[in-house]
């Protein structure tokens, strides 16, 4: 494994959120996407295209904290305890099928492995505890996608 990162979930206010957080730990953002720059957010509902599709800080050198505006349906409940994965940076694809393997084996799979838009190999899977994981691989410029 390269890194374990934090990933928060936001009801619409992960910008204030890491506002905040960048007045805490210093630093720079080191992403901010907003739904409307991803394929098809141009469909959307004008007020989920402002919402924070990603967004990135390091809060040490080896630690990213991301987050996102998560777009609700009428009866989800976002609240602390459900509000986060814990995200896995792994080495390679072979490592990143693993221990999505082993993770969501007699769990729940979210979002399957798959090669990503944004230039990586992610899938979500919330382990038989009820923890919530992201496994990614972000491929070079030189690897296919």
């Amino acid at each position: 494994m390269q890194n374990i990162d934090i990933y928060l979930h936001f009801n619409g206010n992960s910008e204030q959120a890491f506002s905040f957080y960048r007045s805490v730990f210093g630093g720079e953002f080191i992403a901010a996407q907003r739904y409307r720059d991803m394929p098809g957010g141009d469909k959307m509902k004008a007020e989920d295209q402002e919402k924070m599709m990603h967004i990135a800080m390091n809060i040490t050198p080896h630690t990213t904290l991301m987050g996102t505006d998560m777009l609700l349906k009428k009866d989800d409940d976002l609240k602390v305890g459900n509000n986060f994965h814990i995200c896995i940076q792994a080495e390679d694809e072979k490592e990143a099928n693993k221990l999505f393997q082993a993770l969501s084996e007699d769990g729940k799979i979210e979002m399957p492995m798959n090669k990503t838009f944004w230039g990586a190999y992610f899938g979500m899977c919330q382990d038989k505890f009820g923890l919530f994981w992201m496994i990614n691989f972000t491929f070079t410029q030189t690897q296919k996608i």
